[in-house]
């Protein structure tokens, strides 16, 4: 409860930043400091220490998978604030609105990492859908930014729609006539067609959300429209935070009728992998083919929810956060560039050697090359999938998918390294490249001790 209110309030102080603080910097540094804040108050909320006790009715479960999904997804907002505070208040004429703005997905995120009743995983969603139309749309001088936000707004709908009518079935489906995970699990007649039809138009809305194939189509327009710095935060934190409430809704109220549902998710996520794949393959600008390679991504998390162990918890913990580190820092780059075809990446090694390196660890992570986080983060589905002893077919086609995205990875790092180009006059500051080596370690750091990180799932706390 800690971070759900300090995250609205954050939202609410940067609203009316504006009136007092003249400078972006300034603005920019304020939201840095609440990030901090919100931190630390997710940290306490992990720890059993809450300072708001509300009455929630149980409509809130603060369990440690979802409070630690939610510390990642605060901890990774402060590092794109590190990374790209300034780039996000020159994005339009009030930047303390932006910021509000993503403090209020914030606070979506922590209620859909918490929820226990469908009535607030609608809610969770919906506060974090519809600040990133406006987010989408914030350049209002850029043509395709406006294209992206109303394509973004109008799937969204129809998707919310989607959504509300899956827990309508589920509501009926329901011995008690209730919206609560755990009454949704015991239900007698499982498998009946109000309830699979209630499950299907659920995963059907929720795929759409985390951009999984075939309901992905928005993404790479959406992504390729909105401000750079925009797609950063939608690409990462956004998707981080949803897939966790994803994992949840299945592990607490479909997880006694996995046989029920399990082909449906297999086939959803095999056919992400494969479309995410061969489409980033194909791809001339650097920032459609990231935007591509994150439905893939999806494809591997994907493992996590068809098979719902303990292997699938500690690895979406571990994928969550190496990717989404990895992707900022990517995309923190990419920011910075003035060219987003791989033909902009030619020769960037003997330009910005710092860039370039950074940039190569972050794209090694994601490509799952060892020693580094997407390695073990890739390792860890691919074992939850083999620990059930089922779908052989789909890890040997992940496999597969996995070195196909080897080829469009590695298309960067021979741009910078093997290729001549033109300095584009980059303006990169040394805090900048610091906090740029900071993400690359810790990229490398979780690919050699992951229990650092998926060992708060085991630690009991007062």
């Amino acid at each position: 409860m800690n971070s759900i209110i300090t995250s609205a309030v954050l939202g609410v102080i940067m609203m009316f930043s504006g009136i007092f603080l003249k400078k972006n910097s300034s603005i920019a540094a304020l939201a840095t400091g609440g990030a901090i804040l919100l931190l630390a108050m997710a940290v306490l909320d992990l720890s059993g220490y809450h300072f708001f006790p509300v009455d929630t009715h149980n409509m809130l479960d603060f369990e440690l998978f979802g409070q630690l999904g939610n510390c990642i997804a605060i901890a990774m907002t402060l590092a794109y604030f590190l990374l790209n505070g300034r780039d996000i208040a020159a994005i339009g004429n009030n930047p303390g609105e932006y910021f509000a703005l993503i403090f209020f997905v914030l606070c979506g995120i922590a209620i859909a990492t918490s929820f226990n009743s469908l009535l607030m995983l609608f809610l969770g969603i919906e506060i974090i859908s519809i600040p990133l139309y406006i987010l989408t749309g914030s350049d209002k001088r850029n043509l395709k930014s406006n294209e992206a936000s109303l394509k973004y707004f109008l799937m969204g709908a129809f998707s919310t729609g989607i959504m509300l009518l899956g827990i309508a079935f589920l509501y009926g489906a329901s011995d008690k006539g209730s919206f609560f995970l755990e009454d949704i699990a015991s239900v007698k007649a499982v498998g009946t067609p109000m309830m699979m039809t209630g499950l299907i138009l659920l995963t059907v809305s929720m795929s759409f959300k985390v951009s999984a194939a075939p309901f992905h189509f928005w993404t790479p327009d959406v992504y390729d429209g909105a401000p750079t710095v925009v797609t950063s935060f939608m690409a990462t934190i956004v998707k981080a935070g949803t897939f966790i409430a994803f994992i949840r809704l299945f592990a607490n109220a479909f997880g006694d009728m996995k046989s029920h549902w399990q082909i449906f998710i297999a086939i959803i996520a095999a056919t992400t992998l494969f479309i995410g794949n061969i489409t980033a393959v194909f791809q001339q600008s650097v920032k459609r083919m990231l935007a591509y390679s994150s439905i893939a991504q999806v494809g591997f998390m994907l493992l996590a929810l068809l098979t719902l162990n303990t292997l699938a918890s500690e690895g979406i913990i571990l994928y969550t956060a190496v990717y989404g580190i990895a992707s900022i820092g990517l995309f923190g780059i990419l920011v910075k560039m003035k060219d987003f075809s791989f033909d902009g990446f030619k020769g960037l090694a003997r330009h910005e050697p710092v860039l370039a390196f950074t940039a190569a660890i972050f794209l090694l992570s994601l490509a799952g090359i060892p020693l580094t986080g997407g390695f073990l983060a890739k390792y860890y589905m691919i074992a939850s999938v083999i620990q059930t002893g089922s779908w052989l077919w789909l890890v040997i086609f992940a496999l597969l998918c996995a070195t196909v995205s080897v080829y469009y990875y590695f298309r960067v790092i021979q741009a910078m390294y093997f290729k001549e180009g033109l300095s584009q006059n980059l303006e990169i500051s040394p805090g900048f490249k610091m906090m740029l080596i900071l993400l690359a370690l810790i990229v490398i750091l979780l690919g050699i001790f992951p229990q650092l990180l998926i060992s708060r799932l085991y630690i009991t706390y007062i």
